[in-house]
């Protein structure tokens, strides 16, 4: 489990566990999100706001840990912009940490 801060003075903070990392990357939710100047807003927040909504109206009940990320953490009521920018800093750290967990196949013998 890992914690995220959500507000600037730091008293507000979004508890992120691996299954929602992995749910992120399963949908690759953050892939283009951020404009290339890096600057992490709440229209950046709407948007993956809209974009989980639109997921989630094309299939309906079908994915409940895209739902348990929304409940958890998107739309927690502390996520603000601050909070985004410290989850996309905590999923390119997860995913460099985990880029092969989940390929199991990659490097086993199996695959030669």
């Amino acid at each position: 489990m890992y914690k995220i801060q959500a507000n600037a003075s730091g008293t507000r903070n979004i508890e992120v566990s691996d299954r929602h990392l992995r749910t992120i990357r399963k949908y690759s939710l953050l892939s283009g999100l951020v404009d290339s100047n890096g600057i992490v807003d709440e229209n950046i927040l709407d948007k993956l706001k809209f974009n989980i909504r639109g997921l989630l109206e094309s299939e309906p009940g079908k994915d409940k840990e895209l739902l348990d990320l929304c409940l958890d953490v998107i739309y927690n009521q502390n996520m603000k912009a601050i909070g985004l920018g410290n989850l996309v800093t905590l999923y390119k750290q997860w995913s460099a940490d985990h880029q092969d967990a989940d390929d199991p196949e990659e490097g086993s013998p199996m695959a030669e």
